[in-house]
């Protein structure tokens, strides 16, 4: 259940509570807002439409908002004519109740149409995965990125792709993967976009230090944006980079993608679940529970500590590298498994718990 608009977002919400076996967004956007930034809004929404992991939508809007919900629904049918979507309008049905009501009807008609759809088998080449780290310590770099990235090299070797993002998390390291790109052109690319980052910061007259790395990160034993980025960059693995995208840009290469996204956990697995990425793995050191609403998220614990004290939030331990109980290989393997069980059906605990985080990155102020 997608709200075009800030304004429709309680109506959205209530339809998904009504009705099990939905989920819904919400978000700060679609009024007042101009040029690319709305474009991007809308982009993000449509793309969530029409995502491989959604079987209908239904759009909802206020009335009179500046992105309008007939446009969003209108694009992810032409996109997905296959799909069902259905369209509410609150100022139309009559209000909140009536709409509502309205928008729990067709999605109840949706959730048994999709009740029936049979499984069947395809090629682990075909899955993206998006790759994050947030809430990061001092054993991220050592356990649960590494074996991150030996999960991220099974997954190319079957043909698969995978996605590295967090753009200001490789300031310090850009040279280490650019060094892995293809060609001189996607090199470059690497260099450029952590030019604009780090320009967009000097002319807000910040330190980009003050975010990064976070207060939680210093505590946790990281000492600088290097430090964290050399351990960040070890969730691409090995393989060569084949590109570099904008941020929430369709990915449709197969290989190690960097997509140009901020640090911010969920404005990052937003942009990349709105390019196409089908599932996240997501490693941290010091907890963390988010979960986006329509890719399931797979946690990974840099410690057995922190698997143990936040065991509801994370499914995998990468803390044996750390106790020297299995090695990094061991656990990458593992974390190559549960992607593929979870693919096929598993509910990761974000699941479990309904966890429906979702931000879009912000390009222009509102007007």
């Amino acid at each position: 259940v997608i709200p075009s608009v800030v304004c429709a977002n309680r109506v959205a919400r209530g339809i998904s509570q009504q009705i099990a076996g939905t989920t819904w967004v919400e978000h700060q956007h679609g009024c007042t807002q101009l040029g690319a930034d709305a474009e991007l809004t809308a982009h993000v929404l449509v793309s969530h439409g029409t995502h491989p992991n959604v079987y209908g939508v239904v759009v909802v809007g206020l009335g009179c908002e500046t992105i309008r919900a007939q446009d969003i629904a209108a694009a992810i049918k032409k996109q997905c004519p296959y799909k069902p979507v259905h369209l509410v309008i609150i100022q139309d049905e009559g209000g909140s109740v009536k709409a509502t009501a309205a928008g729990a009807s067709a999605a109840r008609k949706m959730v048994g149409e999709a009740s029936q759809q049979q499984r069947e088998d395809i090629d682990a080449a075909e899955l993206i995965l998006g790759t994050e780290c947030g809430g990061s310590d001092a054993y991220s770099g050592i356990s649960g990125n590494p074996a991150l990235g030996i999960a991220s090299d099974l997954l190319i070797a079957d043909g698969g792709t995978v996605i590295l993002a967090e753009t200001t998390e490789i300031i310090g390291a850009e040279h280490i993967v650019a060094a892995r790109a293809v060609n001189e052109t996607v090199a470059q690319k690497c260099f450029d976009v952590i030019k604009r980052c780090e320009k967009q910061a000097t002319d807000m007259g910040v330190d980009m230090r003050g975010g990064q790395p976070t207060p939680g990160n210093i505590e946790g034993g990281l000492s600088s944006i290097e430090e964290k980025s050399l351990g960040c960059i070890y969730k691409a693995g090995s393989k060569p980079l084949q590109d570099v995208i904008e941020y929430a840009a369709p990915i449709t290469q197969k290989g190690l993608v960097w997509m140009d996204t901020p640090g911010q956990d969920v404005e990052q697995i937003t942009g990349m679940v709105a390019g196409g990425c089908h599932l996240v793995v997501f490693t941290t050191g010091r907890g963390t529970c988010c979960g986006s609403p329509i890719a399931p998220t797979i946690k990974v614990s840099t410690t057995t500590q922190l698997f143990e004290r936040m065991n509801d939030n994370i499914d995998l331990d990468a803390g044996p590298i750390v106790s020297g109980t299995a090695t990094v290989q061991q656990v990458g393997e593992m974390i190559m498994n549960e992607m593929l069980e979870v693919a096929s059906g598993k509910q990761s605990k974000s699941e479990i718990l309904g966890f429906n985080d979702f931000a879009i990155k912000r390009i222009g102020p509102s007007m």
